[in-house]
């Protein structure tokens, strides 16, 4: 059964974000910031969300992770709560800190972007009975099928490198090197 109280992000995770959020990229400053959420069954899947086909958002018509922007008045956390709440009707889950990229996707005069991952569990057999308030389709996929498939799929870029990052968690906390 999903958790229904959220415990607290851990004070070292809020003081690491808060560091982040103080930290420049010179010259250019970090212009916006979105919440992304790895929706992942037991067995591994993703819950990924087909964008809409329309002019104006991030790349359309690709699959990506289910999430947006960060509003000026808001942590990222409260943003992932927000946007799940808002693209899925999804509330009261447990959400967990995974990571975060820097981008500037080729293009740093318009300024660097931030993608903050958070890890929620779900049941495959919840997806049926979710309502997609977002985007042209959601489903359910392997890992590989996402990063692997051939043809390629037609992934958000930073999202399919937040799954390669999740996918290969368990190799890069045994690779880390902590003094």
């Amino acid at each position: 059964m999903p958790a229904t109280h959220e415990p607290e992000e851990s004070a070292i995770v809020r003081g690491f974000l808060a560091d982040c959020e103080r930290e420049t990229l010179a010259p250019h400053r970090i212009t916006g910031s979105g919440s992304a959420a790895f929706l992942v069954t037991q067995d591994g899947r993703y819950l990924m969300q087909l964008r809409d086909q329309v002019a104006g958002i991030w790349f359309p018509g690709h699959w990506g992770l289910f999430g947006g922007a960060v509003d000026d008045d808001e942590t990222p956390l409260a943003a992932m709560h927000r946007e799940l709440a808002e693209e899925l009707g999804l509330t009261g889950r447990a959400i967990t800190y995974f990571s975060q990229v820097i981008f500037d996707l080729g293009d740093p005069e318009a300024g660097f972007r931030r993608r903050y991952f958070y890890e929620v569990s779900i049941e495959a057999r919840e997806v049926d009975g979710l309502v997609l308030k977002e985007g042209q389709a959601m489903r359910l996929f392997r890992a590989e099928e996402l990063l692997a498939s051939d043809p390629p799929l037609k992934l958000v870029p930073y999202d399919a490198f937040g799954i390669l990052l999740h996918v290969n968690r368990g190799l890069i906390h045994a690779s880390r090197h902590i003094p």
